[in-house]
């Protein structure tokens, strides 16, 4: 196994992880309402999903 000769400096620990970024959270739209909503995953709104209801509609109330 792999093991490190030296410890790794502040320095290469910053350069390394510099390009560690948040990346933008993908949104489209509701295909029944139009809501925006994250891919796969069911719509808040109105509770479709794929063009399915996928919960009742009296469990939305709650």
């Amino acid at each position: 196994m792999a093991v490190p000769k030296k410890k790794t400096s502040h320095q290469k620990q910053h350069q390394r992880r510099a390009h560690w970024k948040a990346s933008e959270i993908n949104v489209g739209t509701c295909s029944n309402c139009g809501a925006p909503v994250r891919p796969h995953t069911v719509c808040g709104n109105c509770g479709y999903y794929r063009g399915r209801p996928a919960r009742r509609a009296d469990a939305q109330a709650s």
